[in-house]
């Protein structure tokens, strides 16, 4: 598959894929250096499923094994840095459940392969056909996420984050530090947070949307009680190290002056508002100026530091 003589390592984290396992790596395309499949303390033993069969297409096979289970995230993880240790200049990621299109990967690795991109995820929302096929509370979760992680990851040309058909190469795993990245259900939308924090590229390649009869482990508690907190904390994160550890612009003086006042206009002004809506008053004109003008010159000011956020995608030169 490498024209350019680049190592191509394939990261199959493995839980509860007993049944599906074998069938995924028979479908691996030639040409694939290393295929690592990372058995998460699963119950169905994954890995010795792996162990037992052969795969004649698969140049070298290496199988790792966690003792408790650490998530999809941290298997990947575990993966990444085994494709580095051997060497491999470009990494894919792919589910073992069978859902994913291994016919792909060219298409995946190309970018990565000609230096255009530094990381690339599958884009199921291009094709509007393909869409219907999505489950329909999943679209929606999709969706929502998609436009708000673009604020938090600062990747505002993406769509589909949670899209775990991805590819990366060295240089990107070796800028970010894997140890801190979330080792959950969080792992896609966080690496693509990091990546941007680094100034990592960033692509999408569009592809179909294909759903077995596998039911998805990410459940909508967990989307509605638990993204929340991680979105919130990963967007502070970003804008911290982005605009005020590692840099500092005018998007810095934008925020640094637009958040307060924004806060202070609402609040203040929710404020006064109940205080002589339950006294029956007429709230004072200068009262009010003093939360409408913040109003206004924090929200302009946030705008104008948005814009900057939406020009400084990391590009290829």
């Amino acid at each position: 598959m490498s024209q350019t003589n680049q190592k191509i390592a394939i990261v199959i984290p493995a839980y509860k894929v007993g049944g599906h396992i074998c069938n995924v790596l028979n479908a691996v395309p030639s040409g694939i250096d290393y295929v690592i499949v990372v058995d998460d303390a699963c119950p169905e033993e994954s890995g010795k499923v792996v162990e037992k069969n052969s795969f004649e297409q698969i140049e070298s096979l290496v199988v790792l094994y966690h003792q408790k289970n650490r998530g999809v995230g941290g298997a990947v993880v575990t993966g990444y840095k085994k494709a580095l240790e051997l060497g491999c200049d470009v990494v894919v990621k792919i589910d073992g459940d069978g859902q994913m299109d291994l016919d792909q990967i060219p298409a995946i690795v190309r970018p990565l392969m000609l230096n255009k991109a530094d990381y690339v995820k599958g884009n199921r929302f291009v094709d509007f056909k393909a869409l219907r096929s999505m489950p329909k509370l999943r679209l929606i979760g999709n969706s929502v996420l998609s436009f708000t992680l673009k604020v938090v990851s600062g990747n505002w040309h993406i769509m589909d984050p949670t899209n775990g058909y991805t590819a990366i190469n060295a240089l990107a795993l070796k800028r970010i530090n894997l140890d801190e990245i979330s080792k959950r259900y969080f792992f896609e939308s966080d690496m693509l947070i990091n990546l941007n924090i680094h100034k990592c590229v960033v692509r999408d390649v569009p592809m179909a949307a294909f759903y077995g009869d596998e039911e998805s482990s990410l459940s909508v508690r967990k989307v509605l009680f638990q993204f929340p907190f991680y979105l919130l904390r990963g967007f502070i994160k970003r804008i911290v190290l982005k605009y005020f550890i590692y840099d500092f612009n005018m998007a810095s003086i934008y925020i640094l002056f637009g958040f307060p006042m924004l806060i202070w206009g609402i609040l203040f002004g929710a404020y006064e508002w109940w205080l002589h809506a339950t006294a029956g008053t007429i709230t004072p004109t200068g009262t009010v100026m003093l939360s409408v003008l913040p109003l206004i010159l924090g929200t302009q000011l946030i705008l104008q530091a948005i814009t900057i956020d939406i020009n400084s995608i990391p590009k290829k030169e």
